[in-house]
């Protein structure tokens, strides 16, 4: 297949056959998993699942891959499954229209793919999932707070235990601290502190206002590059694995 033979010269037929034969799962095709979608369709993998519940908004259009003038309202899960198509025929694409929580967690994770991209900007949902793939055992790939940041050269990824400077990987090491949770989950953070101040009535962690549907959102700022170096570092991550499974 000719669109994938610059990727076949590199890392061989054995690990191509091995993304062609994959199944990821991405959670959030927001500005972060957006790319990392585009960057692991581009690689050739084989089946994604993708899930989020949301349209495309005109606020999108600074910073994720999917939104255009074109698709303004239509379903990301759509727009997201157009595009792989178009990159990959081949492809096998499943789609849940699900804002993901405690109650359906299981129904997501029943297939066992063999990575999770997270990539959910909710903080309660973020926790519950993370907590369960870690006990499922699937091989998990959590963004944090890409928001605020400007240096490219700050972005890190390493286990969420080693984290430092994020205030959201924190908040999250936290809460998963308190149910036994201390290492092994894979994420992409930046070592770029964040200036910015919020009443600490408005929530307990300034720089990351992730919260759960329903609920008034505090609109931050972000720059394209910076998430979507966030969603590529993430496939690449997956790229290397699957392809080259140890």
């Amino acid at each position: 297949m000719q669109r994938f033979s610059r990727t076949r010269r590199l890392i061989g037929e054995e690990a191509f056959a091995r993304l062609s034969a994959a199944h990821v799962t991405v959670i959030g095709l927001g500005a972060v998993g957006g790319y990392a979608v585009e960057g692991l369709a581009r690689a050739g993998i084989g089946r994604f699942t993708l899930v989020d519940f949301d349209v495309v908004q005109q606020t999108n259009i600074n910073r994720q891959i999917w939104a255009l003038e074109s698709t303004i309202a239509k379903r990301k899960i759509d727009v997201a499954a157009q595009r792989v198509a178009d990159i990959n025929p081949a492809c096998r694409i499943d789609v849940r229209d699900l804002f993901v929580d405690a109650d359906n967690i299981g129904s997501v994770l029943a297939e066992k793919p063999d990575a999770i991209v997270d990539a959910i900007d909710a903080l309660n949902p973020k926790v519950q999932l993370l907590r369960a793939a870690h006990a499922s055992g699937l091989p998990t790939f959590s963004s944090m707070g890409a928001a605020l940041r400007t240096d490219p050269l700050k972005i890190r990824i390493d286990d969420l235990s080693r984290t430092d400077h994020c205030p959201l990987a924190k908040r999250i090491r936290k809460r998963l601290r308190k149910e036994g949770i201390t290492a092994g989950i894979t994420c992409v953070y930046s070592l770029e502190p964040v200036r910015v101040e919020f009443s600490r009535s408005d929530m307990e962690d300034p720089a990351e206002r992730t919260i759960d549907r329903g609920r008034t959102r505090n609109t931050l700022g972000s720059l394209p590059t910076i998430t979507a170096i966030f969603g590529l570092t993430i496939a690449n991550e997956i790229i290397q694995l699957l392809g080259n499974p140890s």
